[in-house]
This record gives structure tokens, C-alpha cells and sequence, in this order.
């Protein structure tokens, strides 16, 4: 669409971001190892995230001062051929380490695109509908974006995804001969489950419940943080929270063997952990629980996750330097996994 209302073909995409696995949004998808299945679409672009824990262009520490944007953008201009549609980003960038970008970076992001012709893109996918304790981070960012993609949360677990955009942008490319077909469009049974959902969280009141259990997740993290010096850094919003290990808190050196064996540690143990490890974005859980969150949940989990993490760590220490940690290594699951059911962050 966003090709379609401009004319042009160049799409930029933030560093560490994920859109999908189609071929377009593929492209601009940088968060995993994309080699060995040939070129990207032409016309796709990147500009290093705004992670200020673990600055792209090595100039910032702990507070973004958005030079990484002047740069990408920058380099982005000298290679332009002029054809310029559409900048995307995640309002967090969740699969690149939970970075949440400084305050204004999208005001001045928007601004940038607008010098340039090109719309915005935000891809709500995962922070839409209550995971950042708000209906959308647009709303709560105050930026308007030109086009924004949401899914995930409005499914309830069920494959439901729209495009909202506005009555301008919508009726050019319908003069331009815009046409989206799939085999389940206006499907009524994904459209319920949608109305449901949205109406469950409206009830519920679910967003005050996500800010309020994010707070309480955050507040529980940074006490665990205190506890293990290999916690370099917690962050996010609501309930998408990312904690980044590290060897040490100066260096910022990441703790990949760590963070694997505490992965694997925490999911005998009955808690499911997902980790992202690159060698230039660090070592992160991401942490995205349900909305409807208990405290007690939270509370096992970091119960968890702490005898997971003090575990490991004595694993890693005894290990000659250099060598892998193996398997056969790790201690036995506690009495079958004691803590029974699977508790999913």
C-alpha cells in the first residue's frame, strides 16, 4: 500500500527489527540470520536501532541521543535512487532485545520521512491491544502513523491480522488499482473471535491490569537484577519486558552460554523463557506474559527463574575456560519438575 500511495519501490527498516517472513517484509526484517535465501527485495534499506544499553554506532551509552538515525539516514541518502516509499518500525523493537526507543524518536523519525516523501509504517503485531498497558503505543507515543498492521492480541490465538490507515491513503490506492485477496478474507469466524476479544479487554479492563502487572514484573526484575551481577540491564514497557546478560556490567560483554543454559534450566524446572542471542544485539529474555496475569504467576516464575540463574551460573564456573557446557552437566529437574504446569513468559 505504501508503495502503491507513493510511487516509490525504497522501504527503510529499523536495525534488530521482525515484520514476517514473506518476501517483502522479510526484507526489512533484521533480527535473525537471513543468509542462504538470496537477495532481499530491491529497495530495502536499515537503519541501526536506537538501543542505547548497546549503542549500533558505538557513540551513545545509556541515553540515545539519536545520532544512530542521522547516520542510517545519512547513509540511506547517499544510496537512495530517489524512488522512496515508506520507513516501518516496531514501537518496541521486540525480537531485536525489547529496545524502546528514547522519547521523541518517532516525532522525529515521522519528521524525517516526511522531508523524504515516505510514510510511516508502525507494525503493532505484538504491542497493539494492551501488551504496553495501552489500546496502541501510536496512542500512547501521540504519533500517527500512516499506515499501522496489527494481529496477535486480536486473534486471541487465532489468525486474525488488519491494516489501519487513513480514508486519503485508502482511497488513492483504491484509484491506483490496489486489490488484496486471501481465502479466509471476511471470514466471520476470525471477525467474532476479534469483536470478542476487543470487547474482553474493554470489560476486563485489561489495560490497567497490563500496566499495573508490568510495573509489578519490572519492579520484581530489578530486584533480581541486584541479586546477579550477570543482569546487565532490564527493560521495556507494560508487559513486554527484556532482561540482557552480560559477562560483566562494564564491558557489557555478552553471557550467550548463560543465557542458554538458564533457558533450558528454567524449562525443566516448568517455566517456558524465550531468548534471543546475537553476538552484536547481546543475550535477552523476552518476557511477554498474558494480559490476564496473576502476581502469583509472576511471583513463581522469578522463584524460577533465580534457582535457574544461580544454578547455571555455578554450571559455567566449573567448566575450563573456553569449552562448551554440555548437557549431561546440568543437575536433574527437581522432584519431575515441581513446580507442574508451564508457566509461559
Amino acid at each position: 500500500m505504501a508503495k502503491l500511495a507513493t510511487g516509490g519501490f525504497e522501504v527503510v527498516g529499523l536495525g534488530g527489527s521482525w515484520h514476517g517472513v514473506t518476501g517483502s517484509v522479510s526484507s526489512v526484517s533484521f533480527a535473525s540470520d537471513r543468509r542462504g535465501y538470496g537477495p532481499g527485495m530491491p529497495g530495502t534499506f536499515v537503519l541501526p536501532e536506537p538501543n542505547a544499553y548497546r549503542c549500533p554506532v558505538k557513540h551513545c551509552r545509556d541515553a540515545c541521543d539519536r545520532t544512530c538515525m542521522k547516520v542510517g539516514l545519512d547513509l540511506y541518502d547517499a544510496q537512495s535512487s530517489g524512488s522512496r516509499a515508506a520507513i516501518i518500525a516496531e514501537p518496541v523493537i521486540s525480537a531485536g532485545g525489547v529496545i524502546v526507543p528514547p522519547a521523541g524518536y518517532f516525532e522525529a523519525l515521522r519528521h524525517e520521512a516526511r522531508k523524504r516523501g515516505m510514510l510511516v509504517i508502525f507494525d503493532e503485531a505484538q504491542t497493539a491491544f494492551g501488551r504496553l498497558g495501552h489500546w496502541f503505543a501510536a496512542s500512547h507515543l501521540k504519533v500517527t502513523p500512516d499506515l499501522l498492521t496489527v494481529s496477535k492480541t486480536l486473534g486471541g490465538g487465532i489468525p486474525l491480522a488488519g491494516v489501519i490507515t487513513s480514508d486519503a491513503i485508502e482511497a488513492t490506492c483504491h484509484a491506483r488499482g490496489f486489490a488484496f485477496y486471501t481465502s479466509h478474507v471476511s471470514d466471520p469466524l476470525p471477525a467474532t473471535v476479534g469483536l470478542a476479544v476487543l470487547e474482553t479487554i474493554r470489560q476486563e479492563d485489561l489495560l490497567t491490569r497490563s500496566r499495573e502487572m508490568g510495573d509489578y514484573l519490572a519492579a520484581s526484575l530489578r530486584a533480581l537484577q541486584q541479586r546477579h551481577e550477570e543482569i546487565g540491564d532490564v527493560r521495556g514497557m507494560g508487559l513486554l519486558r527484556g532482561i540482557e546478560l552480560v559477562k560483566d556490567r562494564e564491558t557489557r560483554e555478552p553471557h550467550h552460554a548463560l543465557g542458554a543454559l538458564t533457558t533450558q534450566r528454567c524449562l525443566e524446572l516448568g517455566l517456558s523463557m524465550n531468548i534471543r542471542r546475537r553476538p552484536e544485539r547481546g543475550s535477552v529474555w523476552r518476557i511477554a506474559p498474558p494480559l490476564t496475569v496473576l502476581r502469583s504467576d509472576i511471583d513463581l516464575a522469578m522463584t524460577i527463574f533465580d534457582q535457574a540463574l544461580t544454578e547455571m551460573k555455578s554450571v559455567v564456573a566449573r567448566r575450563p575456560k573456553g569449552a562448551d557446557v554440555q548437557a549431561r552437566e546440568l543437575p536433574p529437574a527437581i522432584d519431575g519438575g515441581r513446580f507442574g504446569q508451564t508457566q509461559a513468559m
